[in-house]
């Protein structure tokens, strides 16, 4: 076991409110910086005690909070490769703690804490998966814990642990995105009744639909890994779901065999050659055909189906090329035939795609057409017209989706990719469409290169007296609301911003039905989503143009200003910073910018910095456009130069 909590490069950066090229200058220009204690030449570790002495006796600013602490702690338990053990043994204590509190405070006083503590968390949390050999409690770890729950609740306190977590693995996880996430649950889930997640993760996906749901939904999980699977069902229980959640390897030990779920999301691990192909050969849920040894995701797809309900939803994240390779196409072909596979989005050029399924209900027509959307398009076009294509197949989907005819899917290959399915046009049609592209594109990139500004260089980083988010708040400069998890969709005629909506620029396109906790957005707020987008409304701003107010959308969190003693543009621009060092995972729950470092400076300079950073946020909105306007502009031209539409230009000589 380490002696001391540890400290990474980024951890300092993070605690001093610099960058990391700031950390790596403070190593090579003083003497006095801490050595390291452990890590990598590459990746050292320092002790956090000698860190914080020395930023202290050097003058540095810094802010060592409770959940920092309590991080650090953990993680100086074992060695990193134990992490989601630790991680996961922290998840028990704390859902202790959250369903025991009483039993906690006896035990705290006692002074054979370390010996009662196992049983204690163990008889609070027999509902959970339990890890092999889990190291011992450390009692100073646990008190540090049950002091970050008490400032902030059980279940954010232990998402901030899983989104240090996520930071630490980031090469190991793979997580789907939040706004992924989000829309699967949109597309499949019912109001209510049960959801499965056979490959559930550390639960992204069934938080997701706990949040779409609430008390109404039943929740079943399954994962390989130990660790993840106790971790999932931490954080569903410590919000108060219905969930279920065992560890183990779904195709080889299908832990739910009798289930017939309402509706399964699942993301899958990708190119897994070990699925079990050998001893699965004669499996009955190959109902579509065996899935060959290195196609382990049509595996995952028919074990997904054969898991809901008849009439029931699947929506599974697959790697682009499978809806391709030669290999998969026999399953590919009798999904389709038997109207099994009903849509597919490809959510980027490189992948992943969002397959959606229906279990096919006994004597039920298949439809004559898929859905598709392309990555021009993606989500948003699919969750436009999916509602309408998925009750009547055979209507012509409006906007970007499109349907296509399955018999035109049902050849030698069965290449199910959307961009091949994409309309063909005219050629002058093309032609013009591109000429345009290539003129949006010229004055975008004119109109950022006047934009891009000038800021004056600093020859010494000027060190200014620094506060938070949380003590202005405390002050009054600054009110924080919040949005519900989950609003009433049913009925709603209120129109709600959503986090993709404050990524584009654009108007709001939810839709709410009145409820408790609802937050009206005005001019001036200031709007973060947690992947660090953030946006000041100002009274011309399209999100705020539809009569009768606007709604503050689910994950969003709006920062409204005293304007007379906080300028809106200065506060926005060290959110976007604060964003920038400390990124929030997705899946890890909503950003938390209360720690965000301000500095203290008279309105006059808050004003200052204020338009800088417009400038900066305007220069970034238009980085975007110009590059979705680019990514338009190569496929037009590699479409036009394939169909003969366009040509190259003529060589001289």
């Amino acid at each position: 076991m380490k002696s001391d909590a540890t400290v990474n490069a980024g951890d300092i950066a993070r605690l001093a409110g610099v960058g990391r090229a700031a950390v790596s200058n403070w190593r090579r220009r003083y003497d006095n910086f801490p050595r390291p204690v452990g890590g990598t030449a590459t990746n050292p570790e320092f002790a956090l005690h000698e860190v914080e002495d020395w930023l202290r006796k050097t003058g540095k600013v810094f802010q060592v909070s409770l959940g920092e602490r309590a991080w650090q702690r953990l993680r100086a338990q074992d060695d990193d490769l134990r992490l989601g053990d630790l991680l996961a043994q922290a998840g028990a204590f704390i859902l202790y703690l959250h369903r025991d509190a009483a039993g906690w405070r006896r035990l705290a006083a006692r002074g054979d804490l370390a010996e009662r503590l196992p049983a204690a968390v163990a008889a609070a949390t027999s509902d959970l998966p339990h890890l092999p050999e889990p190291p011992p409690y450390d009692p100073e770890t646990a008190r540090t814990l049950a002091e970050l729950v008490a400032e902030r609740g059980a279940a954010e306190a232990f998402e901030l642990l899983c989104e240090r977590y996520a930071e630490a693995h980031s090469r190991r996880l793979d997580t789907t995105r939040a706004e992924v996430a989000e829309a699967m649950i949109r597309l499949v889930v019912p109001d209510g009744g049960t959801v499965l997640d056979p490959a559930c993760g550390m639960g992204t996906l069934l938080l997701a639909g706990h949040a779409h749901t609430g008390s109404a939904g039943r929740f079943l999980g399954q994962d390989v890994s130990r660790s993840a699977a106790l971790i999932a069902a931490v954080r569903l229980l410590l919000r108060g779901a219905h969930a279920e959640i065992i560890s183990g390897d779904s195709l080889r030990c299908d832990a739910f065999p009798e289930a017939q779920a309402d509706a399964v999301v699942c993301h899958p691990p990708f190119n897994d050659r070990a699925w079990g192909f050998e001893e699965l050969t004669g499996d009955p849920r190959w109902e579509y055909g065996l899935p060959p040894r290195g196609e382990s995701e049509l595996a995952w797809v028919q074990h997904c189906l054969a898991r809901v309900r008849p009439g029931g939803a699947v929506a599974i994240l697959m790697p682009s090329a499978a809806a391709s390779r030669r290999s998969g196409r026999r399953v590919r072909a009798n999904l389709l035939r038997a109207g099994a596979l009903r849509a597919i989005a490809a959510l980027s050029p490189t992948g992943p795609d969002l397959w959606l399924l229906r279990r096919p209900e006994a004597g039920e027509q298949p439809p004559s057409r898929l859905l598709m959307a392309d990555a021009g398009a993606g989500l948003s076009a699919l969750e436009a017209s999916w509602p309408a294509f998925s009750r009547a197949p055979e209507t012509e989907p409006s906007g970007p989706a499109r349907g296509v005819r399955i018999i035109d899917l049902l050849d030698d290959e069965v290449d199910l990719r959307p961009a091949r399915h994409r309309p063909r046009r005219s050629g002058p049609e093309l032609s013009r469409e591109f000429a345009a592209a290539r003129e949006r594109l010229r004055a975008s990139a004119e109109a950022l290169s006047a934009a891009s500004g000038r800021l004056a260089m600093e020859p010494d980083r000027r060190e200014q007296p620094m506060t938070s988010v949380a003590e202005l708040a405390k002050a009054g400069l600054v009110t924080i609301h919040q949005a519900p998890f989950r609003f009433a969709a049913d009925g709603g005629e209120l129109p709600v911003l959503t986090a993709a909506d404050l990524a584009s620029g654009g108007p709001p396109s939810g839709r709410a039905a009145p409820g408790r906790g609802m937050v009206a957005l005005a001019p001036g707020d200031v709007v973060l989503a947690p992947s660090g987008t953030v946006r000041v409304l100002a009274a011309d701003d399209p999100a705020l143009g539809s009569p009768g107010g606007v709604m503050l959308g689910p994950q969003l969190t709006a920062y409204r200003v005293d304007a007379e003693r906080l300028d809106p543009y200065f506060l926005a621009g060290f959110l976007r910073f604060a964003s920038v060092l400390t990124p929030t995972r997705p899946g890890t729950g909503r950003a938390d910018a209360r720690r965000a470092r301000i500095p203290r400076l008279p309105l006059p300079e808050q004003r200052a910095y204020g338009a800088a950073f417009r400038d900066l946020l305007a220069l970034e909105d238009g980085l975007r456009q110009t590059a979705a306007l680019g990514e338009t502009l190569v496929r037009l031209g590699f479409e036009g130069l394939a169909d003969g539409h366009l040509r190259p230009p003529a060589r001289e000589g």
